[in-house]
């Protein structure tokens, strides 16, 4: 199919910028009674308890091998587990707590660019042409007028560290997992891999000594499932499939796009404004995309006309 990738990457984009959302309406906001607002690590593991189960089922029903052999794919494992699931949630989930989305979305936003430094030193092949660099800037730029942070909110803050801590584990595993070449399939690498990650996790909860008890309500549960299951079980599935494809630097341009979906999302359940500046970061994160994909683009209008 001619544009599986770019509807695969716009699936992807709209399944971890609604994220965002689902993530602040699990943890609520500091001073209300929220359910995982004191226990956000706790909240990230239960998450990928569910999504890990979900793909072990999915991996043992769909390919031949639904558990990896010998120390390379066990490391691959490790790797998704230590870096894309458990370290990158981990410190997001807590970061989000003290900071706004807006910051927040810029941050993440750096992980083309971090993954672009990794990708020079680890995998020599990777590679972004000047004007793609200039694109990948003018998306960064887009991103920063569409989430309009506060400068004070940005820097400084412990917060903000460990989301860009949570963005620097998410750019090197990407790359790691590239660089380690394995037959195993992506089905069972993901599978492992949430499940280790949400081990890794529970750990981590216990000990900060987190806890809740009782059942969670409706707004927490809601956000949960849709976490587990649309952001990570089949948002992973799409990522794994389409790093194998584009490389970890492509791919990872997903955090420009993620922020317009995001900014729907809070549109269409939370009643946020979509306003000029809005419109603006949009069209500039486009001119970023459309100079980083020039090629493409030209070779697919050429093949029209």
């Amino acid at each position: 199919m001619r544009y599986r990738n770019l509807l695969l990457f716009c699936a992807l984009a709209a399944a971890w910028g609604s994220a965002f959302m689902a993530i602040k309406a699990g943890l609520g906001e500091p001073g209300s009674p929220a359910y995982f607002f004191d226990a956000p690590v706790l909240f990230a593991a239960v998450r990928y308890d569910i999504a890990g189960l979900l793909m072990l089922g999915y991996a043992a029903w769909a390919v031949d091998r639904w558990r990896p052999r010998g120390r390379s794919e066990w490391l691959l494992v490790a790797v998704g587990a230590v870096f894309l699931i458990a370290g990158y949630h981990a410190l997001l989930f807590i970061g989000e707590r003290g900071t706004t989305s807006a910051a927040a979305a810029v941050i993440v936003s750096l992980s083309p660019v971090l993954t672009t430094a990794f990708a020079r030193a680890l995998l020599p092949e990777e590679r972004l042409t000047v004007v793609g660099l200039v694109g990948m800037v003018l998306g960064l730029v887009g991103v920063a007028i569409l989430a309009r942070p506060d400068p004070a909110n940005l820097v400084g803050s412990r917060f903000e560290a460990l989301v860009f801590g949570a963005t620097l584990c998410f750019a090197l595993g990407s790359v790691l997992t590239r660089r380690l070449d394995t037959d195993l399939p992506i089905e069972t690498m993901e599978a492992w891999s949430m499940v280790g990650g949400a081990a890794l996790m529970h750990a981590l909860s216990v000990g900060l000594g987190e806890s809740v008890s009782g059942l969670p309500p409706l707004r927490a549960t809601v956000a949960l499932v849709y976490l587990a299951v649309v952001a990570s079980a089949a948002g992973f599935l799409i990522y794994f499939d389409l790093l194998e494809r584009l490389g970890p630097i492509e791919i990872n341009l997903v955090s420009y796009v993620a922020p317009v979906f995001a900014a729907l999302a809070g549109f269409l359940f939370l009643q946020e404004v979509i306003d000029a500046p809005t419109v603006v970061g949009f069209l500039v994160i486009l001119v970023g995309f459309l100079l980083i994909k020039r090629r493409e683009i030209r070779a697919e209008l050429n093949r029209h006309l």
